[in-house]
């Protein structure tokens, strides 16, 4: 069980066979349907979640508007840090974008997990840290490049947003609309045809 997540520990962290089966003590499997929450505004997030299978989108709602902050595929690691961190009552939204499996661990488990095996603070942290890399690139981005910029470093980075997340969200986690966004991808096609 859990052979997606204890493959992706394996590269990060070496651990024993014996310490790789710990993942089966402390997470658990959970499934989603297309649409429904992991996670919603308002609740208080007590887990970290490791995506097997799909993907999720994280996004706040503003003046009644959904802003999509991030869209996160397998092997990627999902939870709203901030409630997470504090138990405060969350303002972010985890809702699967496809059908999903993700493995779970509630925090207490996780101090119990690090307890049992310190590797796993190890890993817990490198996990952290290319989370909070992830977030730091895409704010520096929202706040420095032009949409088209954005456009393109998503296309060269990360094609399979386009093949599987609807035009609307790609343009919201750009920040510009689903018309601007037709307008830019018209307009890339028309200079790479000339």
């Amino acid at each position: 069980m859990f052979n997606e997540l204890k493959k992706y520990c394996e590269k990060i962290v070496p651990v024993s066979p014996q310490e790789l089966e710990l993942i089966d003590k402390y997470f658990e499997r959970m499934t989603l349907k297309k649409k429904e929450y992991l996670l919603e505004d308002g609740s208080i997030c007590n887990f970290l979640g490791f995506i097997a299978k799909g993907s999720i989108r994280h996004f706040h709602i503003k003046n009644g508007l959904e802003k999509t902050c991030d869209i996160s595929f397998e092997n990627s690691w999902v939870t709203d840090f901030q409630s997470f961190t504090t138990e405060a009552h969350c303002i972010m939204n985890l809702q699967a974008m496809e059908n999903s499996v993700i493995y779970t661990v509630e925090k207490k488990q996780l101090g119990d997990l690090y307890r049992d095996c310190p590797k796993y603070e190890t890993f817990g942290r490198l996990m952290a840290e290319g989370v909070a890399n992830r977030a730091t690139r895409i704010a520096i981005s929202l706040s420095s490049d032009k949409p088209e910029e954005r456009y393109l470093n998503l296309l060269n980075n990360r094609p399979d947003f386009f093949q599987r997340i609807p035009q609307k969200h790609i343009a919201n986690f750009l920040g510009i609309s689903p018309e601007s966004l037709s307008r830019i991808r018209a307009r890339i096609q028309k200079k790479e045809k000339s």
